[in-house]
């Protein structure tokens, strides 16, 4: 995958850009959270409900300013034990800038871990990163049942053979310290 790294990144900042590629925890279809025309197009790839938000993918804790952000150093203290890592963590979030498709009153954000990936984000900014399927189908395990489900509507797939345990990421909520699980996935919590 490290050979594709400047392909991948070129695809991602062509205006409307997505790839389908390993992420920490399974296959997703990624594209550039902050250009819409990317966003709109994995919505009708996917086919997925319109009002069901993506999880974003970010390259450092840092990256959580760009999207307008508050949380407590209480919370600050458990991004850092929890990331990187499988848990996509949901916040309110009050910016226009995030109004277009279902993004606006709440996101769900991730510190992936793996170095790569982050490298990538550093060069193309935060990623919406959803599972390679369509709604309602299992996430993809290999290319194969990727291009299956989404044939020539992506702009590069990339090949990291056979994802066989793959879980979704944990989806928690953390507000001042206080964890509440929404979704349990591959990130088991022991703090």
């Amino acid at each position: 995958m490290e050979e594709n790294q400047d392909k991948i990144i070129e695809n991602l900042n062509s205006e409307g850009g997505v790839v389908v590629m390993p992420t920490d925890t399974i296959y997703g279809i990624l594209g550039r959270a902050f250009d819409p025309k990317a966003v709109d197009k994995i919505y009708q790839i996917k086919k997925r409900t319109p009002d069901k938000p993506f999880i974003i993918l970010i390259a450092d804790i840092s990256d959580l300013s760009k999207f307008s952000i508050q949380f407590s150093d209480t919370d600050k203290e458990i991004f850092y034990k929890i990331w990187p890592g499988p848990f996509s963590v949901e916040f309110e979030v009050n910016n226009e800038t995030f109004t277009y498709r279902s993004f606006g009153k709440k996101l769900a954000l991730r510190l992936p871990d793996n170095d790569l990936l982050r490298e990538i984000i550093r060069h193309t900014g935060p990623l919406v990163a959803p599972s390679a399927n369509l709604e309602g189908e299992p996430p993809a395990k290999n290319i194969e049942e990727a291009k299956e489900y989404f044939g020539d509507g992506v702009d590069m797939y990339v090949d990291n053979g056979e994802i066989l345990e793959g879980e979704p990421s944990t989806l928690i909520s953390l507000r001042n310290g206080e964890i509440k699980i929404l979704r349990q996935g591959r990130g088991v919590l022991e703090l």
